[in-house]
């Protein structure tokens, strides 16, 4: 999200920020939380089975629906958790969140490198906290 009166994206001096903002403050509007989402279609199937890109580009889309229908988009993402099975996917990662996310003001996060998810099959999940500024 652009930095705004509801919602700054800080940078304080003597933390390190790689594709994602240390502190983010917000006032006012209404808080969207969204579970951990998964490489599972509408359907309920697979996508992407041992694609790691598949999966987190599903993963962004759910994310995306998820958003949507709450009246949000990635441009009020504030938070993402994000956990993976195997850091040498981060580069991967990366570059598929950054076609979601605003790399300028980029939210929150958190990066976990777990031992597994919900099902073996899955490769990566990722929650979101968004921020409807104005709303309550």
């Amino acid at each position: 999200m652009p930095q705004s009166e509801h919602v700054r994206f800080l940078v304080p001096a003597g933390l390190l920020a790689t594709g994602f903002s240390p502190v983010a403050t917000v006032s006012g509007g209404k808080t969207i939380y969204i579970s951990g989402q998964v490489a599972l279609d509408a359907s309920g199937n697979l996508v992407g089975e041992n694609d790691f890109k598949a999966q987190a580009q599903q993963v962004f889309e759910n994310l995306r629906a998820a958003l949507a229908a709450a009246g949000a988009d990635f441009s009020n993402a504030v938070r993402l958790g994000i956990f993976v099975l195997d850091r040498a996917n981060l580069p991967v990662l990366r570059e598929v969140r950054d076609q979601y996310v605003n790399t300028q003001s980029p939210p929150t996060s958190t990066l976990l490198i777990v031992a597994g998810l919900a099902r073996a099959e899955f490769l990566l999940e990722v929650e979101a906290i968004a921020i409807l500024p104005g709303e309550s």
